[in-house]
């Protein structure tokens, strides 16, 4: 099994000026010291104008500073908001491929809808045509990654014409694409659609057990029609996370932060009324601290023999990755890097020792079904050459000064530079030139 840290960049009130710049570069040394431990992976998440909740907005640029002081732990840009009013498919294609360029190829596409009204409408985008948007987005996306051209598309949340989406990621066709999942139904879906579940619900092993039963089922089925050009077979879960000898000590250091956690989420997807700029979530938890409950995030937070024992029951039930929160609510820096250290140490060797052959068992039970799966995608016809589009430029009128009359080579400058107001080879082949 695999492990994962899971940043929302959670920031309860009260701020100082400082509070974000702290915030964002003790995550980023959190990471250099994970990928130096040997996790496998670092999640960030996009989240917009939920204060306190998730100040993670423009996650590729976080990513972007990991990869540069990191080696191995993948990036796992989760997930990357789908529907077009919140980012254009070209221009996740184009950040997606840059930063698996940047990272040599260590980049996992997380997807998702969205689900909060503070994050739809103010991007307006309209809730009860949000799945129909993230599937037209993640579908063109894939295939701008994959394309050369990209043959254009006219759809129903966005168009645009034949263009050849640069740069192009490092894996081929394009980096591995999950889903994050709240309900059995979206763990069903991201099956069908041949892509990675992550899950949020937080559920014991048997329910685990049967969600992951479900999910390869469906896979090994004739239901599984690729939604990208490849297939990424795996279920991640998402848990608390503290670590320490003391298991008294452990929930005292991580519990308060996974509590807010949930109650932040709580706040913004199910209860909370907000006033941006004003209303002071820290403090409502506060108060409703006696009143939660405790249950479900006892798996990650514990002593390592705990942790091995927990994380075991859904090793067995077919979990791929476990994600930790582990910087949520108030929780210390150096608590988070202590925890890091002893996990890596005591119980992370018991299951990455094995954690090659059974991946290897795995890809050798699961190519026919993905062969089968690919075959049935009845994917986006490519351009035949002769049918691709040319694209004239605008031409002379966005050229600075004018030419000399009859002068068919008179150079001008725009913007300090020598500008040909007509393309040299093209006039050379017209008079019977070269």
């Amino acid at each position: 099994m695999k492990f994962g840290l899971l940043y929302e960049h959670q920031l309860p009130r009260p701020w100082d000026e400082e509070s974000e710049l702290r915030l964002f570069h003790e995550a980023l040394d959190q990471v250099e010291l994970a990928d130096g431990l040997g996790y496998d992976y670092v999640w960030e998440v996009e989240h917009h104008f939920l204060e306190e909740y998730a100040h993670s907005s423009a996650p590729e640029v976080f990513l972007a500073a990991c990869a540069r002081n990191t080696r191995t732990i993948r990036l796992g840009h989760g997930v990357v908001l789908s529907p077009p009013g919140y980012n254009h498919p070209a221009r996740v294609a184009e950040r997606l491929a840059t930063l698996d360029l940047v990272s040599r190829g260590r980049v996992d596409w997380g997807t998702g809808e969205s689900a909060s009204r503070t994050e739809l409408e103010g991007f307006g985008v309209n809730p009860d045509e949000k799945k129909a948007m993230w599937y037209e987005g993640v579908e063109q996306t894939a295939n701008m990654m994959a394309m050369t051209p990209y043959p254009g598309y006219d759809g129903k949340y966005f168009s645009m014409p034949c263009r050849n989406v640069v740069p192009k990621p490092v894996q081929k066709p394009h980096p591995p694409i999950w889903v994050a999942c709240s309900k059995r139904e979206t763990i069903h879906q991201a099956a069908r659609c041949g892509i990675g579940a992550l899950t949020f619900a937080f559920i014991d092993p048997a329910e685990a057990a049967k969600w992951a039963g479900e999910y390869y089922d469906i896979i090994k089925s004739d239901q599984c029609v690729p939604i990208g050009h490849d297939v990424n077979a795996n279920i991640a879960m998402v848990t608390g996370f503290s670590c320490h000898e003391d298991s008294a000590e452990a929930r005292r250091r991580g519990m308060d932060g996974f509590r807010f956690f949930g109650y932040s989420l709580g706040h913004y997807y199910v209860y909370g009324t907000h006033t941006p700029g004003q209303t002071d979530i820290w403090e409502r938890f506060e108060k409703a601290r006696p009143d939660l409950p405790e249950e479900g995030a006892g798996r990650g937070i514990g002593t390592p023999d705990e942790l091995r024992e927990h994380l075991s029951t859904f090793a067995d039930a077919g979990v791929d990755q476990v994600i930790f929160v582990q910087q949520g609510g108030k929780n210390r820096h150096e608590h988070i890097c202590e925890s890091l250290e002893l996990f890596a140490d005591r119980v992370m060797p018991h299951f990455h020792e094995n954690e090659q052959e059974r991946l290897a068992a795995k890809r050798a039970e699961l190519a026919p079904y993905i062969e089968q799966a690919l075959a049935r995608k009845q994917g986006m016809q490519p351009l035949a050459d002769n049918a691709v589009p040319p694209i004239p430029p605008y031409g002379k009128t966005v050229i600075a000064g004018s030419p000399a009359e009859g002068d068919r080579t008179t150079h001008h400058r725009h913007a300090d530079i020598s500008v040909p107001l007509e393309d040299p080879l093209e006039a050379d082949r017209a008079t019977g030139g070269g």
